[in-house]
């Protein structure tokens, strides 16, 4: 099948090149991770909870 020919199932060239997920990422513009720091704090509080709270995720 030649490219010329456009199958009804097949996107064009142009529409795969518009799909967001085809897009390139822009640097800085989504974060994919959380910092060091955020997981120590996370891991400090649920290891050290206040006084009167009790922590529901221990078994």
């Amino acid at each position: 099948m030649s490219e010329t020919n456009h199958n009804g199932n097949q996107p064009t060239k142009a529409e795969v090149q518009r799909t967001e997920l085809n897009k390139m990422p822009v640097p800085g513009d989504f974060e994919t991770g959380i910092s060091e720091e955020e997981v120590t704090e996370a891991f400090n509080q649920q290891q050290q909870p206040s006084a009167g709270q009790q922590s529901d995720n221990q078994s």
